[in-house]
């Protein structure tokens, strides 16, 4: 019998960190117990899908990156592996100067590659097009620390590709804005090339090439949405999951750690040989600020941004044309308050099995800095989303069904300094035996990576219990991807 069996180890939050965190604990049959807290009345964070017009369509994240492994592992591992399905297409345009255009072919992460590809797509003005090339000719831009997103690039390529390119995309991933965004955290390949090299056309170029052309598809899903993951992962773990739990104090004990749940007048006392904390930053800072201060104001820094998300279905017939390709980014300064529209039906094909006279859309709405536009209510972002589908599809009449899905203080920002704020963290995190972090705050927002620091914080307490010893301050085992 395993020397760590029955030991106790309690997860704080039950997003899919957490659960894949309690999934990996027990993945060689170490026979814990397992506690996850979560203090919402559901489990999955981010991941929850629920019926519009008698289909079930995500309302929060709607794909995961393929070609990161650690979601389809965390999914194969939960049983859902013939499950997962890919897109039908992923062919995106973006909303600039009035018009849907399409991306321009060779981008990475919206920085431009190939200069044909990008005056074909018409996203650029002829002076913001003009501007590009200069890259090739302008001293080269010293990059020795941490920049935003917008300074190096804007630097590089002009203010347009920022605008009408790199912030949309940056937006649909952080809801944030490129002059506050970290490079080295948001965009690990540009920031390498740029402490390299004297050209960014050429570094993109060398960066498009290499990606190979039989790598297979960018993003899956599952076939009832990427809400479904959460409870399959929970089963799978064999953890003990309450929810309505809200832990409000974590101390420091000879034997381990203790964790104060519920309201004060009712306050429940748990003792666990290990706690791994799961939950945004915020929380878990407030959780660290007794026994781990300096972790705890590190990640005091980081903010977090708020979003909706508008999901409409209309009769197919309600559109002159069927919605082609898979949606669309608007560009904050198109001054528009949907920031993107996914044609759900037409991206993920297996939802129009369903309902084959559907059609399905996700609006999204709300950046950094918009939170009063959030502050309207459910009727009027649902209005804000069928005027938008009205004036860029020119679909006719309401849609037979809608919901509105509000996503408060769900992003975290990957600031300047990301990368060194989540080191000094770990640092102190990993002094403590017996304690970790893991979670969208880290190391990418996306399930790859929230699956990969679950996995990590489940080894590091692994070790522990099974060592006794400290271990050394845990590192992300790659560079950072959303």
């Amino acid at each position: 019998m395993d020397e760590i069996s029955g030991r106790h180890v309690v997860i704080v939050g039950a997003g899919i960190a957490g659960l894949a965190a309690a999934l990996y604990l027990n993945r060689g049959d170490a026979r814990l117990k397992i506690t996850i807290l979560e203090g919402a009345p559901r489990i999955g964070g981010k991941l929850y899908a629920s019926e519009v017009a008698g289909v079930e369509v995500d309302a929060g994240a709607e794909a995961m990156l393929a070609r990161r492994p650690e979601g389809g592992e965390l999914a194969r591992l939960a049983g859902l592996g013939d499950a997962l399905v890919h897109p039908g297409t992923t062919q995106a345009a973006v909303l600039s100067r009035g018009s849907l255009r399409a991306m321009p072919t060779g981008h990475v992460m919206g920085v431009p590659s190939d200069l044909g590809a990008l005056a074909r797509s018409g996203i650029l003005s002829p002076g913001g097009l003009a501007r590009v090339p200069l890259d090739l000719v302008l001293p080269p831009t010293l990059v020795n620390t941490d920049v935003s997103v917008a300074a190096y690039i804007r630097a590089r390529m002009g203010r347009e590709v920022v605008d009408r390119l790199i912030e949309p995309l940056l937006g649909g991933v952080y809801a944030g804005r490129a002059d506050m965004l970290s490079l080295d955290a948001t965009m690990p390949r540009v920031a390498a090339v740029a402490r390299t090299e004297r050209s960014l056309l050429r570094a993109a170029s060398a960066i498009a090439a290499e990606a190979p052309r039989d790598a297979g598809p960018v993003f899956a899903t599952l076939k009832h949405g990427m809400g479904s993951l959460p409870q399959a992962v929970a089963k799978a773990s064999g953890a003990d999951v309450r929810t309505g739990t809200m832990v409000r104090e974590l101390v420091r004990t000879e034997a381990g750690w203790r964790l104060i749940a519920g309201p004060t007048r009712e306050e429940e006392a748990i003792d666990a040989d290990a706690v791994i904390l799961a939950v945004p930053a915020r929380p878990a800072s407030r959780l660290l600020e007794r026994e781990v201060p300096g972790a705890a104001a590190e990640l005091a820094r980081i903010e977090y941004s708020s979003m909706a998300v508008v999901t409409l279905a209309y009769p197919r017939t309600a559109f002159p044309q069927a919605p082609r390709g898979s949606g669309y980014l608007v560009p904050a300064v198109e001054g528009r308050p949907v920031k993107a529209a996914t044609f759900a039906t037409t991206k993920w094909p297996h939802l129009a099995e369903a309902d084959r006279d559907l059609v399905i859309v996700r609006c999204s709405i709300g950046r950094l800095g918009e939170e009063k536009i959030l502050q309207r209510d459910d009727a009027e972002l649902a209005a804000l989303a069928m005027h938008e589908m009205a004036e860029i599809t020119g679909v006719r009449g309401l849609p037979v069904d809608s919901r509105v899905t509000r996503w408060g203080g769900s992003l975290p920002q990957y600031d300047v300094g990301h990368l060194d704020r989540v080191a000094r963290a770990r640092a102190a995190v990993a002094a403590q035996p017996g304690l970790a972090v893991c979670g969208a705050a880290y190391d990418g927002v996306g399930v790859p990576a929230c699956a990969a620091t679950g996995r990590a914080a489940a080894d590091r307490v692994l070790d522990h219990l099974r060592t006794g010893a400290r271990t050394d301050p845990a590192t992300p085992e790659g560079r950072m991807e959303p």
